[in-house]
C-alpha cells in the first residue's frame, strides 16, 4: 500500500506543478488583455474563455495536493476537547464521508465527460473548446481527492492533529 501511496504522491505532485504553471499563463493573459483594452484596442475574444478554463484546471489539479498537504481548512477547537477514542472515530468518519463525496463527484463528472465526448459538442464562446474539456479536470481531480482521503482512512497518514493513528505507530 505504501508503494501505491508513493505513486499517488508523484501523480498528485505532478498535477500540482502543472496547476502552478498555468497560473502565470493566466496572469499574463489577463495583463495583456487589460493593457490592450487600456490602449483602446479590442482585445482577443478568447482570453476570458481560456482564463476560465485555466482557473478550473488550477482548482481541480491542485485540490488533491492540498488534501495531501493538509492545506484545506479544518476547525478542531470543539473536537479537541473530546476523548481520543471519539476524536479518532470522528476522523475516520470524516475521511469516509469526504472520500465518498469526492468519489461521487468524480463519478458524475466522468458521466458528463463521456456524454460530452460522445456527442462531440463544442463550448462556443470566445474560442471553440470541446465540451468534455470542462469535465476532464473534475473527473481527475475529484477521483484523486477521494484516493487521498481513503489513504487517510487506511491510516497511512493523518489529517487532523487529534488523529493519533500515526503517532501511535511512531511510539
Amino acid at each position: 500500500m505504501e508503494a501505491f501511496d508513493k505513486a499517488l504522491e508523484r501523480v498528485v505532485t505532478a498535477l500540482a506543478y502543472l496547476a502552478s504553471a498555468i497560473i502565470p499563463c493566466i496572469f499574463t493573459m489577463i495583463v495583456i488583455d487589460v493593457s490592450i483594452r487600456t490602449l483602446g484596442v479590442t482585445p482577443p475574444l478568447f482570453t476570458s474563455s481560456v482564463v476560465e478554463y485555466g482557473l478550473l484546471y488550477v482548482a481541480m489539479f491542485s485540490a488533491p495536493w492540498l488534501v495531501r498537504e493538509k492545506g484545506h481548512v479544518a476547525i478542531e477547537a470543539l473536537i479537541s476537547i473530546l476523548p481520543s477514542s471519539v476524536q479518532t472515530a470522528l476522523a475516520k468518519f470524516m475521511y469516509t464521508l469526504c472520500g465518498l463525496a469526492a468519489l461521487l463527484f468524480a463519478y458524475f463528472a466522468l458521466n458528463l465527460f463521456l456524454e460530452a465526448a460522445e456527442s462531440g459538442q463544442q463550448d462556443v464562446r470566445g474560442v471553440d473548446m470541446p465540451y468534455w474539456a470542462q469535465f476532464l479536470p473534475m473527473t481527475i481531480g475529484f477521483f484523486l481527492v477521494s484516493l487521498e482521503f481513503f489513504m487517510f482512512l487506511m491510516g497511512l497518514r493523518h489529517y487532523y492533529s487529534y488523529d493519533l493513528s500515526e503517532i501511535k505507530d511512531e511510539v
